[in-house]
């Protein structure tokens, strides 16, 4: 049997980026002779092995052939004479259907085994499919949005833009499980370019299928003083950006893409300026959540920041008493961390327009002693000197926290 490593440590080798882990096919052997040599079977759906000292993946190289609709209608098929150039043109992209054979010892050797010419394309920085079998899998659509978010100098090759298009009408988007969405739209928000993702999904039309909610803030007016040729769509994805460009968590690049749903639905006739539409954009991120099965850490944080970053940033305008109710919305004295992700996605998204790129945020600064000032009460003791009249001690708590916010404001209460 021969052993290659294959896909992305190629790839990411022939680009001079760190390798983060490899892909091994085994071409020329059967499940039994795998455990005879101490690989331990994992596959589910075809044979997949664990080395037995390094425990990286091994999979029997193997063809595939759509059944039915969506993501999971494949039928494989593994077999000791399938070569190693049929399971390379299973893949989606040139750039990914490359390989070097493994020596006994664990290193690559030889040349870079590339039947579809990807180093070409790599060259070239294009993103092309390898067949018309990527008409087979609508998560290569989410792939390669996602590839375009890490590597922002590659296009898409038109004809494989032209597939895409072909699938997305075809309605093969609308088969993929939430799942599958979530994960591959999460990972692109952690790449260095996120917007790139949203506007190839949206250039393609799977943006209205998979985030119609996001989809639909294109085109939507902003106020004059953001400039008016920044549409609300532009804008968020300016705001997502720079979230990246920061080195942002998950879910204040989440929030970051989601705060201004409700813009998508303001009345016509009071743009561009979107009163209300805080509200509105809890409204919808609720079942967008529910629909992607989006986990509850991202999905609090993007309804904390949808519901108050207007607030948040007419802070400075805010008295003590003011900034004590919004914690208490916001429960950031029990959870701070979560409200310093909150400070974060408005400070992303108050320099999310031109020319706002470098403009100094001082709401965050202001909150920050505030909150540590608030946190810093006593509750337990204030409590103690209404033990007889436990109806004060909730409004005694609080005028606590005013007074020690503004003290540390040098304001008055």
């Amino acid at each position: 049997m021969n052993i290659y490593a294959v896909g992305g440590a190629i790839r990411d080798e022939l680009l001079g980026v760190p390798v983060k882990d490899r892909d091994y096919v085994v071409v020329g052997a059967t499940p039994e002779q795998m455990v005879a040599q101490g690989y331990r079977p994992v596959g589910k759906d075809f044979p997949v092995f664990l080395h037995p000292q390094t425990h990286e993946e091994y999979a029997l190289a193997r063809t595939e052939r759509k059944t039915a609709a969506g993501y999971h209608g494949f039928q494989f098929f593994y077999a000791p004479d399938v070569t190693l150039e049929e399971d390379l043109a299973r893949r989606d992209l040139t750039i990914n259907a490359m390989a070097r054979e493994v020596r006994p010892d664990g290193e690559l050797a030889g040349p870079v085994i590339d039947p579809f010419n990807g180093q070409a394309d790599l060259r070239n920085r294009v993103f092309r499919h390898v067949s018309d079998a990527f008409l087979e899998d609508p998560v290569r659509i989410l792939r390669i949005a996602r590839f375009a978010a890490r590597f922002a100098g590659f296009t898409v090759a038109p004809e494989t833009m032209a597939l895409m298009r072909k699938m997305v009408a075809a309605g093969e988007v609308d088969a993929l499980v939430p799942e599958r969405v979530w994960q591959e739209v999460s990972r692109g928000l952690m790449e260095p370019k996120p917007s790139r993702m949203i506007d190839l999904l949206r250039e393609c039309g799977a943006l209205a299928r998979v985030l119609p909610e996001i989809d639909a803030l294109f085109g939507v007016p902003q106020r004059a003083d953001y400039h008016p040729e920044v549409d609300t769509g532009v804008h968020v994805m300016m705001v997502l950006d720079h979230a990246a460009t920061q080195g942002y968590a998950l879910t204040v690049r989440f929030a970051a893409l989601t705060h201004d749903l409700g813009k998508a639905t303001t009345p016509e006739d009071v743009l561009p300026r979107h009163i209300g539409h805080e509200g509105r954009s809890v409204d919808l991120l609720k079942p967008l959540c529910e629909r992607l099965r989006v986990p509850n850490e991202c999905r609090d944080l993007a309804v904390l920041v949808a519901r108050e970053h207007g607030n948040i940033h007419r802070v400075m305008e805010t008295g003590p008493a003011g900034l004590v109710r919004l914690f208490e919305r916001c429960d950031a004295l029990r959870k701070p961390a979560r409200f310093a992700e909150a400070l974060q996605a408005c400070e992303a998204d108050a320099r999310g327009r031109l020319g706002f790129e470098a403009r100094e945020y001082p709401q965050a600064e202001r909150l920050r002693i505030a909150l540590v000032a608030a946190r810093a009460v006593d509750g337990g003791a204030v409590a103690g000197r209404f033990v007889d009249r436990p109806s004060l001690i909730k409004d005694a708590v609080r005028q606590e926290r005013v007074r020690e916010v503004a003290l540390a404001l040098g304001e008055s209460v």
